[in-house]
């Protein structure tokens, strides 16, 4: 099993989010731009929908991977 801040019931809080969203941006690639949704991801289960807005508008995610305010990240496996 991979070990995550789910499975280690640690909420993502919003500095390590963008400390790990900085190193996204900084490395560009479709990867790092699925990593980033994955990051959103948790925010928006701790943090809620303001969460995320303010992290892709803070990082530039719309214009960096067209990730917009207002999309939501919830998974279908909860």
């Amino acid at each position: 099993m991979t070990l995550t801040f789910k499975t280690l019931n640690f909420p993502m809080t919003l500095d390590k989010a963008r400390e790990l969203l900085a190193t996204h941006v900084a490395l560009g690639s479709g990867y790092n731009r699925n990593a980033a949704r994955l990051v959103l991801g948790e925010i928006q289960r701790d943090h809620g929908q303001p969460g995320v807005d303010g992290l892709i508008r803070e990082f530039g995610l719309e214009q960096l991977w067209g990730i917009k305010p207002g999309t939501v990240f919830e998974s279908q496996y909860k």
